[in-house]
Order: C-alpha cells, then sequence, then structure tokens
C-alpha cells in the first residue's frame, strides 16, 4: 500500500465515520439493561431490593 500525503483542502474535507468500541459497548449495555428492566416489570409476581433501603414489589 503506497503513503500519499494529502493537501490542505483534502484534510478539511476529510471526514471519519468510524464508531468505536466504546460507542459499541455502551449501546450494548444501555440494551442488555432495558432487556432486564422489561422483563423485571413482566413478571406477575416480582420484587426487587435497590442498596439505600429502596423496596419495590408489585406482586399481588
Amino acid at each position: 500500500m503506497k503513503l500519499v500525503k494529502m493537501n490542505e483542502q483534502e484534510l478539511i474535507e476529510h471526514q471519519v465515520g468510524a464508531v468505536s468500541l466504546a460507542t459499541v459497548m455502551a449501546i450494548m449495555a444501555i440494551a442488555v439493561m432495558a432487556v432486564v428492566i422489561y422483563k423485571l416489570f413482566l413478571s406477575s409476581k416480582g420484587s426487587t431490593n435497590v442498596p439505600g433501603g429502596w423496596k419495590f414489589s408489585w406482586a399481588e
């Protein structure tokens, strides 16, 4: 592969469009949390304890 120097105009017009690994991992983490929360609240009987003394229950 031959390297070619770019002039100033080419450098100005050049745009990077790559998605970083950090972006992909952040989107995956949000998606997993969304699925967990969705499944948690769709269960017919459930409860959860959140640190700090918070308790949620939606069991009948």
